[in-house]
């Protein structure tokens, strides 16, 4: 069993792996972390024609549930006002989109990341 401590620090490097791989494909980070009253988005970053809002789940390969499968109507509509309260802050021409990264690793001690990323998740 992991501590508390090492499954925050293996999310943090989750979602900083899924920042690094949107870099790497020419979004422009914004945020990291954004939060509201709503609760927290993790990623918040734009192309060249959406604003993308992306839910990053870090799960050890083999989970008996998936990352996106734990997205449910209720979560969605937790990042539908998260978004609705970032945009209404820091206003956008772009449309949004709603991304998920699934990041999977094998060992916490030394994890190396692998990541299914999915646009237009919902």
């Amino acid at each position: 069993m992991y501590t508390e401590k090492e499954i925050t620090g293996i999310g943090k490097a989750g979602e900083d792996f899924v920042a690094d791989y949107l870099r790497n494909r020419g979004l422009i980070v914004i945020k990291q972390n954004f939060s509201s009253p709503y609760g927290e988005i993790d990623i918040i970053a734009e192309d060249d024609n959406y604003i993308v809002f992306v839910e990053v789940k870090t799960r050890k390969i083999d989970p008996l549930v998936k990352g996106v499968e734990s997205i449910n109507p209720a979560k969605i509509q937790r990042i539908m006002n998260l978004s609705n309260d970032f945009l209404n802050k820091f206003s956008s021409s772009k449309p949004p989109r709603f991304d998920v990264a699934e990041v999977t690793y094998k060992d916490v001690e030394k994890p190396e990341f692998q990541i299914e990323y999915i646009e237009s998740a919902f």
